[in-house]
């Protein structure tokens, strides 16, 4: 993608729909005059009237208690550097995205006009009242140390500066377990850190407080190395001098442990790393480009343990597994402070679940085989969903035990269950499609590549790696929207509606004919059909020529299901063909079947939906909990359309006693784990979250995932086809451009795993 590209696309995804990021909504009723009674004038009097006797009870009758300011004075914006509050305000709202999508805390931005520390300090003590921590961000050093200093002796909430803190308490937790990795030890080793900003300063503080020897540590900054005997040197940077009489990086590296860069690209030689002791550790942190490349180092050094701040290599040291989960126990146990052992704690929780199996969702979102603890796997990743339920604890714990906490929790199984709860609000999913989709990609059918958005979406799936497209349509119109559309790629562009009638065409026709001539098809007709663009489309997959497709953009879904059904048809062993739609709902993943095809199946016929459905599910790395929705409660009715779903959960009993299923219920017991244990805590579901819903016929299935979309603000991934010969999937008419990304990925993963399936075959 161009520069130039790349930027239009910034920029209007930061102004379309609507300017910004995030946005505040109301968490009460609000629907009648009560509600506004209640939540103004005069019901906010009562509230009001109880803070007034205890300031505490703003946590409990406010947002206080989940709301974290994002505050910087735009003095030290990313590597854009001094460029002032207003601009600094998409990093700052991005902030609280991240707050948002990995903790479930609300991140307000604000951004102060002043580069007075006094003023800046004391605007920030005159709003603290209305949250519940303070994350400081992008403020130039050394303001930022004594900024931070200040607020934190204060303030009665935790302050957090994330530059200095972040990059320390994630460094370190990779540093112990690179370490262990290497055989050394934290008050042995030699550690050379590139770079006097507060990020260093707080990294190098942070490994003295593990255990590092000042005598062991040397310091650089842009002159050189910092030593005692320079002058006018700064208190932080006199902190960290040495008494070595060296000057240059090549000097300080010879025979060191430990690289920490937090400088600027390139500085860092081959010359460099071979000078260093064996096993060198080298966390080349700068960004966007780290002080070495990274396949360079890999290259120069097969010892070596290698951590940079970037996606694109293994041991990314990512702020987003820190500040999100410091700030989660911290705001739990209303803390005054993030002190040193709530810091240390954080380390200590990141180091330790490196350690931990890795569940395969996670292996599946990060394209790895198997990820285990080793020299590319010495700190978690960003998508892992387990770090909401170890670190918030850990932080918490940690401020309780030093004495820091207002509110101590005492049912921690109760409070991890609250956490994981919070993680379910995010597109973790989406993430999870792109990068198993990436793993092997093939190519992909666009059948309607003639109209913009889904040329668009071809050229997304190309550009980021997730597909080969091949574009079916008039081929001079998709000439003409590549070039509006700026997608110069060398691409195939077929239009089975031309007039030339090729080799290709006479083929797939009497392919066609032969499977379907005693079915009423006559080579004539089969011809005509060729000229049809689901029709080819459809079999360019059927004859390996294309792995997998994806149509439906401008045509009602029976017109599209027809040709799909008379070439691909149904695989072995399967009766019915069905759909299943992946709903991301602020609650998790939800699956659901059948959204589209089958009106009104039978027990057998939902029986076998479900298995299919649960497949799904754990194709994307969801171990599958599945409910067979009814009007009913087990055996509260004896309709026969509440016996049919009766009928299919003892079918799946029988047939499948390892799947987590039960049935018939009621939609709301099924979501709501209180109510489901209290009722009917017989159920195999009773203590468990449901995570696909199967429903008795196509109407409620179908009015269910659109109302969850139009009205609960749900995204859909779907209807994924399943049950079929080859890797096709219809889109819902007019899909949107990252719908049609999100099927074409869907798409990907199902050729992928037809191959997979047909390799073992083969090994057998």
């Amino acid at each position: 993608m161009s520069k130039q590209k790349q930027r239009r696309e910034a920029l209007v995804y930061h102004a379309k729909p609507q300017p910004g990021k995030i946005k505040i909504v109301p968490t009460k009723p609000y629907a009648t005059q009560r509600d506004l009674a209640l939540a103004y004038s005069p019901g906010v009097a009562e509230p009001c009237l109880e803070i007034a006797k205890d300031k505490e009870n703003a946590y409990k009758y406010t947002s206080k208690g989940n709301l974290v300011a994002v505050i910087s004075n735009g003095t030290a914006v990313l590597g854009l550097g001094n460029i002032g509050p207003e601009a600094s305000k998409p990093v700052m709202e991005g902030k609280g995205l991240l707050f948002k999508i990995f903790a479930d805390i609300d991140g307000m931005d604000i951004e102060i006009d002043t580069e007075d520390v006094d003023k800046f300090v004391e605007t920030v003590k005159m709003i603290a009242p209305t949250f519940g921590g303070i994350n400081l961000e992008d403020i130039k050093a050394p303001e930022a140390f004594e900024i931070e200093r200040r607020l934190k002796e204060e303030l009665d909430i935790p302050v957090m500066h994330d530059d200095q803190h972040g990059t320390a308490i994630i460094s370190a937790s990779a540093l112990l377990n690179a370490l262990e990795l290497a055989d050394k030890k934290m008050e042995e080793v030699q550690i050379v850190i590139s770079g006097a900003g507060a990020a260093a300063v707080s990294c190098t503080k942070l490994y003295k407080a593990f255990g590092a020897k000042a005598e062991n540590i040397v310091m650089l900054d842009s002159k050189g190395v910092i030593r005692k005997d320079a002058k006018n040197l700064s208190p932080s940077k006199l902190e960290f001098a040495t008494d070595r009489k060296i000057d240059t990086l090549a000097e300080a590296m010879q025979n060191a442990d430990v690289f920490i860069g937090l400088s600027i690209a390139d500085i860092f030689t081959p010359d460099m790393l071979k000078s260093m002791a064996d096993n060198p550790i080298v966390f080349a942190m700068a960004n966007p480009n780290p002080e070495i490349n990274y396949d360079l180092a890999m290259k120069t050094r097969k010892d070596i343990i290698m951590a940079t701040g970037r996606s694109d290599h293994p041991n990314q040291v990512n702020n987003v597994l820190g500040f999100p989960f410091i700030f989660r126990g911290a705001l739990d146990v209303r803390a005054t402070s993030i002190n040193e052992e709530m810091k240390m704690a954080a380390v200590k929780a990141l180091a330790d679940l490196a350690k931990q199996p890795v569940p395969e969702q996670v292996n599946i979102a990060y394209g790895e085989t198997r990820l285990t603890f080793g020299r590319d796997y010495i700190i978690p990743k960003p998508f892992d969903q387990r770090l909401i339920s170890e670190i918030p604890p850990a932080v918490a714990k940690a401020a309780m035990d030093s004495g820091v906490a207002k509110h101590p929790i005492e049912d921690w199984d109760k409070y991890k269950e609250e956490l994981m709860q919070r993680s379910g609000n995010d597109n973790k999913v989406v993430r999870l499609l792109h990068n198993r989709a990436k793993q092997s990609i093939k190519r992909i059918v666009f059948a309607e590549a003639d109209h913009l958005d889904v040329l668009k979406a071809a050229q997304i799936v190309y550009e980021e790696g997730i597909a080969e497209p091949i574009l079916l349509g008039k081929k001079e119109i998709i000439v003409e929207l590549k070039k509006e559309l700026e997608f110069d790629a060398d691409i195939p562009i077929l239009d089975p509606t031309s007039e030339e009638f090729d080799e290709k065409h006479i083929r797939y026709a009497t392919k066609f004919w032969e499977k379907r001539k005693r079915s009423g098809t006559t080579l004539y007709s089969s011809k005509i059909k060729m000229r049809e663009r689901n029709y080819f489309g459809a079999m360019m997959v059927m004859e390996g020529d294309a792995d997998g497709m994806i149509s439906g953009y401008s045509r009602a879904y029976p017109t599209v299901v027809k040709p799909i059904f008379e070439v691909i048809g149904r695989a072995l062993n399967v009766k019915k063909v069905a759909t299943v739609n992946i709903m991301i709902t602020n609650k998790g993943p939800l699956f659901l079947a059948d959204t589209s095809i089958n009106i009104d199946p039978n027990a057998e016929e939902i029986a076998e939906i479900a298995q299919m459905t649960a497949r799904v599910a754990a194709t994307f790395g969801f171990d599958p909990v599945l409910a067979l929705l009814s009007y009913a409660n087990f055996g509260s009715s004896n309709h026969p359309h509440a016996k049919k779903v009766r009928e299919a959960v003892r079918i799946l009993h029988e047939t499948n006693p390892e799947l987590v299923v039960d049935g018939e219920i009621q939609t709301d017991f099924a979501l709501n784990r209180e109510l489901l244990q209290s009722q009917f805590p017989f159920s195999k579901l009773a203590g468990k979250r449901v995570n696909t819903l199967i429903f008795p016929n196509l109407e409620s299935a179908n009015i269910t995932y659109k109302l969850l979309k139009e009205l609960n603000g749900a995204d859909s991934i779907g209807p994924i086809m399943v049950g079929l010969r080859k890797s096709v999937h219809i889109l819902q008419l007019g899909a949107s451009v990252d719908e049609m990304v999100n099927m074409t990925a869907v798409a990907v993963i199902d050729a992928q795993e037809r191959e997979r399936r047909k390799k073992a075959k083969v090994a057998e």
